[in-house]
């Protein structure tokens, strides 16, 4: 179902319907989508929003994209499912977002061991299945997400944090 997605969007296809939509809304859909997953793997999630010049209360949907929401939402669960699986029992999934005058930003990272440094050109290659791949991973959750975020003036990158743990960028240009 994932391949025939990801022909589509790239054929054109697939429409893409933006509108404004609030990023704490997406990520917090996304994981509701997860929690089972969250729990039977006993993982939290948190998020937050990490600029300072927005409405930070709980729930503040002050920072929006404009997008697709339910595309941008199958490219969220596959960026948060990839989180989920590298990270340790008693783990946790994280996710802050924030604006500047060029793009909203999502970063997304999970406190696992990280992409193996010579995974991380590839990981967004259809099929490609890095060192710690699930054993039934196809190879397509990250190439549709970042194909997604292309066809929305968005980029995506993966990197691995300061700290060692594996982590995504997900960016929307205004």
């Amino acid at each position: 179902e994932s391949l025939l997605t990801l022909s589509g969007i790239e054929s054109g296809t697939f429409t893409l319907v933006r509108r404004n939509i609030g990023v704490y809304t997406l990520l917090m859909l996304a994981a509701d989508h997860l929690q089972e997953l969250f729990s039977r793997a006993d993982i939290s999630f948190q998020t937050e929003c990490s600029d300072t010049a927005a409405d930070q209360s709980e729930g503040s949907d002050s920072i929006s994209i404009c997008a697709d929401p339910e595309w941008t939402m199958e490219a969220l669960l596959n960026l948060l499912k990839n989180c989920l699986e590298h990270t340790p029992p008693g783990g946790t999934v994280r996710c802050s977002y924030g604006q500047n005058p060029l793009y909203t930003q999502i970063r997304i990272w999970d406190n696992g061991m990280g992409f193996a440094e010579e995974d991380l050109p590839h990981l967004f290659e259809r099929f490609y299945r890095g060192e710690g791949a699930q054993k039934d991973s196809a190879g397509i959750g990250l190439a549709l997400a970042k194909l997604i975020a292309e066809q929305q003036n968005g980029q995506l990158y993966a990197e691995n944090t300061l700290d060692g743990h594996a982590g995504f960028i997900l960016r929307f240009y205004r």
